[in-house]
């Protein structure tokens, strides 16, 4: 159970160690929250407060100083938000977790934690789009250099380790390709390399897989997408394992050296194994301000509620789905590692053992114009960029999400031109294939 700084008084049935006892859907439903002790109200208020008043001046220097916790100002804590935070570490078995607007903002606090300017990491090739394009061209005006490899052979990653790196990157279950990443090996060379292993668990989610217990240290969400499951809000996190030691070299200042703007405070050794989510809110929150409204984490709450259920029903769904694709005579190909055809399917085996998620990609053989005739041919499956939601989404990346790559890059983040991107969602599976199948008939 996680120690976020700002958690409420009121903790949900027991105290930490009793989360160790519930099962998931428990956690997904109770972590982090409690009937509200003014009203009696049982769902999370939203708390639309922009700051909160202090009981005198020093309660506030205390707070300000971080020698106490609570609320000071909803950039940095939000009591809807903190429960947020809390369920988000429950679920993944970390110690602390900072929500922020969205999975890109996530992605800007980890690595200016851990970054300054000079400094380089390691991605997989194997990514979202704009997570490409974020390391690719926008971390250049910070100063930090990013190296893709191919993920499918951990020993890249080792490869392509330089003495700047600080970090390795990648998504356990890539979007859009499907592709699944031996976390264990991957963690291995980063952590003999001294550096941390930073995994996406957007697509599969903690119901499906749990990095930490494969020797992950930093977890990132889009929220927007599988916790939230509706559709309707965007909101990002950044979860701490709290077991990498951030003073075993000299790599991280940012977390083992004395902090000016806090009177020479050291992070990691005034906070310990919840260090890097401090740094994160009271630096990364306070000074880049990519702050999660707590609406959104309202409804990102409320969508948490049936996560487990939801991924279900994905999961069931997209086998169907993939597995009717694979015998259709218009596809080329199907990348789901559901399938026992796929070479992920080992992998899905170990890492997501109740399903790989509900997001893969199929080949067309009419290329790109065929995609785009699909698409466009669509009725019941929504043509739109975003995945995770209830209903069935569609989208050819190369025209779309991907668009700004190269055509050698889209191909490398298997986003080529024939490429169809499926998100399936919870409707009746049968009338997602009639739908796919006379699209594809258009096509």
């Amino acid at each position: 159970m996680s120690s976020t700084p700002e958690q409420p008084d009121e903790q949900p049935p027991g105290d930490d160690d009793d989360f160790e006892v519930y099962g998931f859907e428990t956690l997904a439903i109770h972590a982090g929250a409690a009937p509200d002790p003014t009203t009696g109200a049982r769902t999370t208020p939203i708390y639309a407060t922009a700051s909160y008043v202090f009981d005198d001046v020093d309660h506030a220097a205390s707070l300000y100083n971080l020698q106490t916790f609570g609320f000071i100002y909803s950039r940095l804590t939000n009591p809807t938000v903190s429960v947020l935070e809390e369920r988000l570490a429950a679920l993944e078995n970390g110690r602390g977790a900072v929500a922020c607007g969205s999975g890109h903002a996530a992605q800007l606090l980890a690595f200016s934690t851990l970054l300054q300017a000079g400094d380089e990491f390691v991605a997989a090739r194997n990514l979202y789009g704009g997570s490409i394009n974020q390391f690719s061209y926008v971390f250049k005006n910070f100063g930090w250099n990013c190296h893709f490899v191919d993920p499918t052979d951990p020993e890249n990653f080792r490869k392509a380790l330089t003495p700047k790196c600080k970090a390795i990157f990648c998504e356990n279950l890539a979007n859009p390709g499907g592709i699944i990443v031996d976390i264990e090996k991957v963690a291995e060379i980063a952590h003999e390399a001294g550096i941390p292993l930073i995994v996406d668990n957007t697509i599969a989610t903690p119901y499906l897989c749990n990095p930490f217990d494969w020797g992950a240290d930093l977890i990132t969400h889009s929220l927007t997408k599988y916790l939230c499951g509706h559709g309707n809000s965007l909101g990002g996190a950044v979860i701490e394992s709290g077991k990498f030691d951030w003073a075993q070299n000299d790599k991280f200042p940012a977390l083992s050296q004395p902090t000016e703007s806090y009177h020479g405070m050291t992070f990691y050794e005034t906070f310990g194994d919840f260090g890097f989510t401090m740094h994160a809110r009271a630096v990364g929150l306070r000074d880049l301000g990519p702050t999660l409204s707590p609406f959104n984490a309202f409804l990102i709450i409320t969508g948490i509620e049936t996560l487990g259920l939801r991924m279900e029903r994905h999961v069931q769904n997209a086998q169907a789905v993939a597995e009717f694709l694979e015998k259709h005579p218009k596809v080329d190909w199907v990348s789901y590692a559901g399938l026992k055809s796929s070479e992920f399917y080992d992998l899905a085996q170990k890492y997501m053992p109740k399903g790989p998620g509900g997001l893969f990609t199929i080949g067309l053989k009419g290329g790109y114009d065929a995609g785009v005739r699909m698409v466009e041919a669509c009725e019941l499956c929504s043509h739109l960029a975003n995945v995770g939601d209830t209903r069935t989404l569609i989208l050819h990346p190369a025209s779309t999400t991907h668009r700004q790559l190269t055509e050698e890059q889209q191909r490398a983040s298997g986003s080529g031109p024939e490429v169809i991107r499926l998100s399936i969602g919870l409707e009746t599976a049968s009338d997602i294939i009639r739908d796919l199948d006379q699209a594809l008939s258009a096509a």
